[in-house]
């Protein structure tokens, strides 16, 4: 399986950026995509997830800002960034779960806001 992330860049603090991750090759059906950050010395985390039928999770410190969404058929992933802060600042990584219990890891895409 291969997940191709796609939109990270450099955006001033209040801008917008929408990150796209398509995953090829799954032979399994995909349960849950996702995205993780990890800052600079700090440890991987959760940014936000979704299931299949839709159903959506965040990390408290980008609810109200980033919007997570899927398109099933094209096993594709997105994440839309608004309100972008400094500290938002992190390599971000695709992720997916097969129902088989597989976890998948895309390559990350860097993403710099400027204060």
């Amino acid at each position: 399986v291969q997940l191709q992330a796609s939109g990270g860049g450099l955006v001033q603090a209040g801008g917008s950026l929408r990150l796209s991750c398509a995953a090829s090759g799954s032979r399994s059906s995909i349960a849950v995509m996702g995205w993780y950050r990890q800052a600079p010395g700090k440890q991987r985390e959760l940014v936000a997830t979704i299931t299949r039928g839709e159903t959506t999770n965040y990390a408290d410190a980008v609810k109200g800002r980033f919007t997570i969404s899927r398109d099933n058929a094209k096993n594709t992933v997105y994440l839309e960034m608004n309100s972008l802060k400094p500290e938002d600042t992190a390599v971000y990584y695709c992720n997916l779960n097969t129902w088989t219990g597989n976890t998948y890891w895309g390559q990350g895409t860097l993403v710099t806001v400027s204060s």
